[in-house]
């Protein structure tokens, strides 16, 4: 099969443990995942602790050396400079004629008329000026039309959408439609948002009904392509006494001995 696709061998492993003896904790694992105990998961749970990182003379004498080095050929790929992370915005985000500043200048001023008809109130429009320069001073221009984007498509599709959180705290964010906040009605404070004495970019959330996120998504890897674009995912670690009772749960043990127990233990897992 590598030679008609002409695409290397790897050698890899299903490494679930970083050594055998890591299979006991292992099997609580994957008897919570499964949400049973120990004595009911059964083919759940590995017939033998081989899913450890084996060293490097174990791999030796299971692979070819060809596999092996095509391991570091792959790992060599992955290595990356802490200034990598930093995001570049595709450069079709703006029209060939305008700056950034000038082409959020205009579509923010599109809204606004869409949002005030009869005229913007003289509050809104200060708000407009400082917000516009301040954007353009800490050079975010391409992080609202990004947002923008992504907005405008939902919308165009019929997708219902939101922002919130500190992004409402914006007369930019509503004048684009990607807010619902009128600065002319609530007086905003918009240093909550973006403020020159924290050294972060600004962060709009906003929400896609559930059913058609899917669509959103696939436009932004379409749009902005998979090497500019990724899913982020929220790691949950577990607390001492979460630990304990999930334990003792996959272990059999009687609910009512392991919360006895629990009395015990404060939150960072200490007697008390």
């Amino acid at each position: 099969l590598a030679d008609q696709l002409r695409i290397p061998v790897a050698a890899v492993g299903e490494v679930h443990m970083h050594s055998r003896e890591r299979q006991p904790l292992q099997d609580v694992l994957t008897a919570l995942r499964n949400h049973t105990n120990l004595e009911n998961a059964g083919h759940c749970l590995f017939q033998n602790g081989e899913r450890y990182l084996r060293p490097l003379p174990v791999l030796q004498r299971l692979f070819p050396e060809a596999w092996l080095h095509e391991t570091l050929t792959i790992a060599n790929q992955c290595t990356f400079e802490p200034g990598s992370l930093r995001y570049e915005y595709p450069p079709d985000l703006v029209p060939e004629d305008e700056t950034p500043a000038g082409y959020l200048k205009r579509l923010t001023r599109e809204g606004e008329r869409r949002r005030y008809p009869d005229g913007t109130p003289l509050q809104v429009q200060s708000l407009i000026r400082k917000e516009l320069g301040l954007i353009s001073e800490m050079n975010y221009e391409h992080y609202f039309l990004t947002i923008h984007d992504i907005v405008d498509f939902a919308r165009s599709r019929g997708i219902l959408c939101q922002g919130r959180g500190s992004a409402a705290n914006s007369a930019v964010c509503y004048c684009l439609g990607i807010t619902e906040v009128n600065p002319a009605r609530v007086e905003l404070l918009f240093e909550r948002f973006i403020s020159k004495d924290r050294n972060e970019p600004p962060d709009i959330d906003v929400d896609f009904e559930h059913e058609r996120r899917e669509e959103v998504i696939q436009y932004i890897y379409r749009r902005y392509t998979r090497e500019r674009a990724a899913l982020a995912a929220t790691v949950i670690r577990y607390r001492p006494k979460s630990a304990i009772r999930d334990v003792g749960k996959a272990l059999g043990f009687d609910p009512a001995l392991v919360e006895q127990l629990l009395e015990g233990i404060d939150w960072r897992g200490k007697a008390t």
